[in-house]
């Protein structure tokens, strides 16, 4: 019922719009009437064969500054059939004022000793409740989760600042390409350290140490969604070096650099999370979660032993375990190294999302407009069609892909919103999802572009952008029932390779359905 309803909607919204355009025609006066009955129109199809090649991507924007993202990857994406894929994230570093490493004053007959117990960066995992074994799997993870990447966590030189230094007028941005100048040594307790994601990291065991080293208690940290639900959730971890903290942030505690986040920005202007490697190892990570806890962060753990000395001897009065917590939060930038491969001039085209590739889109020759055009047609129903090469690496295919419009003015480029994704939100906007043949084998992907061709065979648009396919991301979508503005980010890594006018079965196709008077 829905779907007759969505027709019987759209249809009226098409006859509306070309009663309005050609309303002095006498032979459409009762155009509405006569297609419901059939009467005077027939309805036909036909399909035009679609161009599509391929359109790599040297970069794009991936910060949170104009607009959230919704995940930033970390680790290495390898497929013999795309491009490789290093993804890294540099954070700016929240700070608490008021820190001190002691707390309380004593007497002038005792000293104070503090042990730093353990120093590391938390990354709390996405994951999914397995409903059999009541705890948590991982979620977005590419590729094979048993394998490792290499971390390495360096200090960033580089000022993130949200407006324009070369125009304070504009807001900043930054794209998946960019360098971050490194200052001081790796962070890393052990340089190259290896990440593996794993489901059973769920805890960590912090060793309280004394001011002799020697144990004196042993603190097990957990993480979970809230005190009512106390299922443990997997958290990578990765060790720092101590000395290196204790010197960038204990020491300075007290000092002006700590007294406002403007200061301490200024001071420590962001963290590097730098992954290399072969394996095909990539988290997703999400940043903004409401729960502080699940928070990707950097946790300093410290024991202070009080010590007072009677008659020549010192011995412990008292001992404080502290904990201080870093939040990875304010401006984010994912950066992306690529191997930029050149594709052959073959019948495929690679999709890839982040900076990997696109596709161009030409749907319509200006001799398919032109026959378009001459026929005074009412378009009743528009689909492009893509088909996919089903030999080809399908591990982590997208579960959409996207159409957008692309400008190349040469000095600078403007993208936009296909009419589609807007006009029709209510019911799918443009499509695009992935569809499955018989056998359930991965197929085709259609796009519903009903009101764009209705535009350009009505003449209502007469300039034509190339039409970009890419891997969908959710900050794709319009953010109101009227924005036309399209900013390309890309978080999801997966890639899918389609056929293009070359293969002579799965070629892409502009299907039109159309109305005519008999």
């Amino acid at each position: 019922m829905k779907k007759i309803l969505r027709k019987v909607i759209t249809l009226g919204v098409a006859i509306f719009s070309i009663l309005f355009i050609i309303s002095c025609e006498e032979d459409f006066a009762n155009i509405g009437s006569n297609v419901i009955s059939n009467t005077k129109f027939d309805t036909n199809s036909i399909e035009i064969e679609v161009s599509l090649e391929n359109s790599p991507l040297e970069k794009l924007q991936s910060d949170n500054i104009s607009r959230q993202l919704n995940q930033y990857l970390l680790g290495v994406y390898n497929s013999s059939d795309y491009e490789k894929l290093e993804a890294s994230i540099v954070s700016q570093v929240g700070v608490l004022t008021d820190l001190k490493v002691v707390d309380n004053t004593y007497g002038a007959d005792t000293t104070v000793v503090t042990k730093i117990d353990t120093v590391f960066i938390k990354l709390p995992y996405q994951v999914l409740l397995n409903d059999t074994s009541n705890n948590y799997d991982l979620d977005s993870v590419f590729g094979d989760a048993s394998n490792s990447f290499k971390l390495n966590v360096y200090r960033s030189n580089t000022f993130m600042n949200a407006f324009n230094p070369l125009d304070p007028t504009k807001r900043n941005s930054y794209q998946s390409n960019d360098a971050f100048e490194k200052i001081g040594n790796n962070l890393n307790a052990t340089p190259d350290y290896q990440i593996t994601p794993s489901k059973n990291d769920t805890l960590i065991a912090i060793k309280r140490r004394l001011f002799d080293d020697s144990v004196a208690n042993i603190d097990t940290v957990k993480l979970s969604f809230t005190t009512s639900n106390p299922i443990p959730i997997p958290f990578a971890r990765i060790p720092l070096d101590e000395s290196e903290i204790k010197s960038i942030f204990l020491d300075k505690y007290e000092s002006s650099e700590f007294t406002s986040q403007d200061a301490f920005n200024d001071y420590l202007r962001g963290i590097i999370l730098e992954a290399s490697g072969n394996e095909s190892s990539l988290v997703s990570f999400s940043f903004n979660s409401t729960n502080s806890t699940l928070i990707p962060s950097i946790e300093i753990y410290y024991t202070n032993t009080v010590l007072k000395t009677e008659n020549n001897v010192t011995s412990p009065v008292d001992t404080i375990y502290k904990n201080n917590s870093f939040p990875l939060t304010g401006f984010r930038v994912n950066t992306f190294n690529m191997d930029n491969r050149t594709y052959p001039a073959n019948n495929e085209v690679k999709i890839q999302g982040t900076a990997g590739s696109e596709g161009r889109l030409t749907l319509m020759t200006p001799n398919d407009i032109s026959n378009l055009r001459s026929q005074n047609w009412l378009i009743n129903d528009a689909t492009v069609t893509v088909y996919v090469n089903q030999s080809a690496d399908t591990t982590n295919v997208p579960s959409r892909l996207y159409l957008y419009k692309y400008y190349d003015l040469g000095t600078s480029t403007i993208t936009s919103q296909i009419k589609d994704t807007y006009s029709e939100a209510l019911f799918g906007g443009i499509g695009g999802f992935l569809q499955r043949d018989d056998n359930g084998k991965i197929e085709s992907y259609t796009f519903n572009i009903t009101d764009y061709i209705s535009d350009i065979a009505s003449g209502e648009i007469n300039d034509f952008p190339d039409v970009k396919i890419k891997a969908f991301n959710t900050t794709d979508l319009p953010v109101s029932g009227t924005d036309t503005i399209f900013n390309n980010f890309s978080w999801n890594p997966k890639a899918v390779t389609l056929f293009n006018s070359l293969n002579s079965t799965k070629k892409p196709v502009l299907k039109i359905s159309y109305s005519e008077k008999k």
